[in-house]
């Protein structure tokens, strides 16, 4: 029989990547999603649990149900502007709905469980690539509540003995097309997908946001990691927790950063199509550059590590995806057609 995890937010861009490795490393993964922003069509590798992580007594009703192995913990808000003016559904959600999944976990005894977390625990440090003993700062209320979480979870780990990763990742980008799964939002505000929108004709002009960081181009700077070398990373660390490994804390990101103006520029080279632009202003929040030092990562995850993630195949595989029969459908499925 193969062992059970539990994933919530798995029927989002990075959690129905993730269960797809699972699967493929011979795990059922179990996704538990509220559909906020979640597609159903993208649960392909295990069973459907419908459910909202706040909810206390569904939370525990499926933990009951599944007796997972082990659980990795995708699901929360996660719009850095929105953080800014609506701050306490993301206090709410992502630290209150982790505790709520925390207890349930715990409940049946369990011991493994990976966190996503983000490199905006960081806020905007001075020194670049930033590596993982660089002091907690986070500058927005999403940032504060990953933070919160990794607090939460050291606390947990001393009072119950449970093991942890959490895995710091920077910008998550790319899509594997074969497996008919990337990005996807009714509202999307990421610059990978845009900007190939933009090239493609659809959505009208790409909004630049800031020309005056203190970066090389005026534009900020970003490592952009594949999300296919992220998931692999998520099974890779829940296997050292599963073989009885210590907690880690890691960055995941290339130690390679590109500007929004480069990555424009690959959209446009590899699309064969100018991409359309026009400038706007800083977006409240955004911290100039962000980088991460990747020697811990490329040290615990081998040889292989992020062998994807470099910018060209990055643009690549989102241009493929986007201009796929998979999405789209679901594109004419938002438009009612």
């Amino acid at each position: 029989m193969t062992k059970t995890v539990l994933v919530t937010g798995g029927a989002g861009y990075i959690g129905a990547q993730t269960c797809k490795a699972l699967a493929e490393a011979g795990f059922t993964p179990v996704v538990y999603d509220n559909m906020s922003t979640g597609n159903i069509w993208s649960v392909k590798w295990g069973p459907f649990e419908h459910g909202d992580i706040c909810d206390g007594a569904r939370v525990r009703a499926v933990f009951d149900k599944w007796r997972p192995v082990g659980v990795i913990h995708f699901a929360a808000l996660a719009l850095v502007g929105e953080s800014m003016t609506e701050p306490s559904g993301y206090y709410r959600t992502n630290v209150g709905g982790l505790i709520e999944v925390l207890d349930a976990f715990r409940s049946i005894g369990g011991k493994a469980f990976v966190f996503s977390s983000s490199c905006a625990v960081y806020g905007a440090p001075e020194r670049m690539p930033i590596d993982e003993a660089t002091p907690m700062n986070p500058i927005n209320p999403y940032g504060a509540s990953k933070a919160m979480g990794e607090r939460v979870l050291a606390d947990y780990e001393r009072a119950f003995d449970l093991r942890y990763a959490a895995l710091r990742y920077f910008n998550a980008a790319g899509a594997d097309p074969e497996a008919g799964i990337g990005e996807a939002r009714v509202i999307e505000t990421h610059l990978m997908p845009l900007a190939v929108d933009a090239m493609l004709g659809r959505g009208g002009t790409l909004k630049r946001m800031g020309d005056d960081f203190p970066t090389r181009d005026g534009t900020a700077v970003r490592d952009y990691v594949h999300v296919m070398d992220l998931a692999d990373a998520h099974v890779k660390a829940l296997r050292s927790l599963l073989a009885g490994g210590g907690s880690l804390i890691m960055n995941l990101g290339t130690g390679h950063g590109a500007s929004v103006s480069e990555v424009i520029e690959a959209v446009s080279r590899i699309g064969g199509t100018e991409t359309p632009v026009e400038q706007a202003p800083r977006r409240p929040g955004d911290p100039p550059e962000l980088v991460a030092d990747s020697a811990a990562a490329r040290a615990f995850l081998g040889p292989d590590a992020l062998k994807r993630s470099a910018l060209d195949e990055i643009v690549a595989s989102t241009i493929a995806w986007r201009t796929s029969d998979g999405y789209t459908r679901w594109l004419a499925s938002q438009a009612g057609e």
